[in-house]
């Protein structure tokens, strides 16, 4: 066969998702899939709205909250329907990763250039972190879940025993900055608004979208900035107990001389993105 022909063959999947993604209203392979994924989006909010109220409980004194994804899962499952409400919200978690892997290979067709590839690389961190969320719902709901404790601490630990565990910690940490950075580039810039159809809102709607997109994605821009600082300075130190989570970088945040005050603005920012969510689920075309 000749290599034309071994090219065209391995064409045609790519193609075919092309012509799918054109027919349907976003990027998603598919009417299923996106749909799926808005409601996945509406889950991903509300957990950020969960997570803020946790972090408020932690800044008006109330220690043993978990502001953090396995608290507000923790949260819902506990809530009469929550187990069900939370087999709904993996799946559609997952059908967006699988809507933001397509973007990533075929989509954000109204951009071009560096854009399109920043756009395209943030489809894919999006995925991770759905893909994640996902993985602790499930976690739930199989009984594997071992409760709150150290898991990041556990896993900075096995990175540390490994043969230059202290540089590939302090990689991993420059990782999460740097996504940091990127969220607060989206943020200031305002180019998530460039991933939803507001065409057909009114502009008291559209401002109102935009406000809670940029306190939210500043917020979670902090709150990450931070978890990178912990890693960075476990791989610096050597010390495994360094590192932590969203719940011990809000916690962290909460201890800084601006105390109870920023961790309470930073709920809020979590509270804004969660709310951001919901129109991002109604209004989102990549």
């Amino acid at each position: 066969m000749s290599g034309g022909g071994v090219r065209d063959r391995m064409a045609r999947p790519l193609v075919h998702l092309r012509r799918k993604v054109r027919e349907g209203r976003s990027d998603a392979p598919g009417r299923v899939v996106d749909a799926l994924g808005r409601i996945g989006l509406v889950g991903y909010g509300v957990v950020h709205l969960i997570v803020a109220w946790l972090a408020l409980q932690v800044a008006f004194g109330v220690p043993d909250a978990p502001p953090d994804a396995d608290g507000a899962v923790g949260t819902i499952a506990r809530t009469p329907g929550g187990v069900f409400a939370l087999g709904i919200a993996a799946v559609g978690l997952m059908a967006f990763a699988l809507w933001q892997v397509t973007a990533a290979a075929v989509g954000f067709r109204w951009v071009s250039g560096g854009e399109r590839m920043r756009k395209r690389v943030g489809a894919v961190a999006k995925a991770i972190a759905m893909s994640g969320l996902a993985l602790i719902i499930l976690s739930y709901l199989t009984g594997m879940h071992s409760g709150r404790g150290t898991r990041v601490q556990a896993v900075a630990a096995d990175v540390l025993a490994l043969p230059a565990g202290r540089v590939l910690l302090g990689i991993a940490a420059g990782v999460v900055l740097f996504l940091a950075g990127a969220m607060t580039y989206t943020g200031v810039r305002r180019t998530f608004m460039g991933d939803l159809d507001v065409r057909r809102l009114g502009r008291g709607v559209r401002h109102t979208i935009e406000v809670v997109g940029v306190a939210g994605h500043l917020a979670r821009a902090l709150a990450l900035g931070v978890v990178g600082v912990l890693a960075g300075a476990a791989a610096l130190f050597a010390d495994p107990e360094r590192a932590g989570g969203l719940d011990a970088a809000l916690r962290t945040l909460g201890t800084t001389g601006l105390g109870a005050g920023l961790l309470a603005v930073v709920a809020i920012g979590f509270a804004a993105f969660g709310l951001f969510c919901v129109a991002d689920a109604a209004t989102r075309r990549a």
